[in-house]
Order: structure tokens, then C-alpha cells, then sequence
């Protein structure tokens, strides 16, 4: 499987010639999501769900196929009968040839002040684990984890922590968008020494064979 990082926190899978995106919002580039045969969004915040964006992708490509929760799956299926598929905790599917399994229920809390949103996590072929913003464990065994390494709804011992929890083999940075340069060598360092698994990041364009 091929994995190419795009801007924060979207994704592309690639295998067997067939492609799979997580989370081509509004930070992504614009054409994160072209081509793409499934896509997997799990959540509403413009950051992770840019509805121009799957638009264009779904126009562009008759036979893509989006997976998603409710509060997305409202916005946009209308448009594309057929074509946009609801998903929730621990449902499991199949896109693009993928194997996916849904994983959680709540975005992680910014405030106790703002209420909290629906987030679903996806783990695709046993092995990819993209919680969107939340730090959800699957309960599975876990290779690769795409890590939400920076956020307004988070602090730095508990990303941490929450590799520890997971336990995978590798955790590549995602949601990162907002990570200046001067801080990246801090949070490589710390999550690095402290998270117990090998720990990488990649530049937006820049792939990696899993």
C-alpha cells in the first residue's frame, strides 16, 4: 500500500491501482481528493469535510463513492443518490477495493463549553488507523497510526499517550497544518522518545510504502 501525505489531515491510499482519501477539507489542497475512487471523511469541521471539494471529486469521477457519518452524509448525498453512504461505530465496508472498519463516536472535547460533534475513526485493511479529531483506540492491533499530532483540542502528553495506548508499529504526523517549523523538532523529539513507537513524518506530496 502507498501511502502520500496532503496538507493536515488528509490522506491517499493507494493499491492495486485503485485509491482511497481521508479528509480532503479545507486546509488539503484542492485537488487532494481527484481521482479518488472512495472517499472516507470523518467529520464535519471545515478542516476535514470541504463539500466544494467532494463535489468536484464526485462530478469528476462517476464511479467515486463517499463514506461518512450522518452530519456529512446530510449535506451532499442529495446530490449524488446512491453515491454517499452513512457509516457508524463499528460498522465495516468495503471501498476501493479497502477493507474498512469504523471506529469511535465523539469528536474530542475543545471546551466543555462547546458541545461535542460526531467523529468516527476508520481502520483500513486491518492495519491504517485515521481516527479524524479524536483519540479513539480500536481495540485492534494497529501498523500504521495517522496521528493527530497537533490541535486545539489537544496537548502534547496526550498524544503521547495516546500512541502508548494504540501501540503501533509506526505513527506518521497528521493534523499538523497548524505546526509551526519552530515547534516540529520539539514534537519529534518528545513523541519520538516518549511514545514508544517509531515515529515519522511526511511532507505534503511526499509518499510511503506501508
Amino acid at each position: 500500500m502507498k501511502l502520500t501525505k496532503k496538507t493536515h489531515a488528509c490522506v491517499r491510499l493507494e493499491k492495486d491501482g485503485r485509491t482511497l482519501v481521508l479528509d480532503p477539507g479545507g486546509f488539503s489542497e484542492t485537488d487532494a481528493a481527484a481521482g479518488a475512487e472512495a472517499i472516507l471523511v470523518t467529520h464535519e469541521h471545515a478542516d476535514h469535510f470541504d463539500e466544494e471539494r467532494l463535489r468536484t471529486a464526485l462530478e469528476g469521477n462517476p464511479a467515486a463513492e463517499i463514506w461518512t457519518l450522518k452530519s456529512v452524509a446530510d449535506k451532499i448525498s442529495a446530490a449524488f443518490p446512491g453515491r454517499v453512504h452513512t457509516v457508524g461505530h463499528g460498522d465495516t465496508f468495503t471501498a476501493a477495493g479497502f477493507d474498512v472498519q469504523v471506529h469511535g463516536e465523539l469528536h474530542a472535547v475543545i471546551h466543555p463549553d462547546i458541545p461535542r460533534i460526531t467523529n468516527v475513526g476508520y481502520l483500513v485493511d486491518g492495519g491504517v488507523f485515521h481516527p479524524g479529531d479524536a483519540l479513539t483506540v480500536p481495540g485492534h492491533p494497529v501498523e500504521t497510526l495517522l496521528l493527530p499530532v497537533m490541535a486545539p483540542w489537544s496537548k502534547i502528553s496526550e498524544v503521547i499517550d495516546y500512541v502508548r495506548e494504540v501501540e503501533p508499529r509506526r505513527a506518521y504526523d497528521v493534523h499538523d497544518a497548524l505546526l509551526t517549523d519552530l515547534a516540529r523538532p520539539i514534537y519529534d523529539r518528545q513523541i519520538g522518545a516518549l511514545g514508544g513507537s517509531e515515529h515519522l513524518r511526511l511532507t505534503p506530496g511526499e509518499s510511503a510504502q506501508l
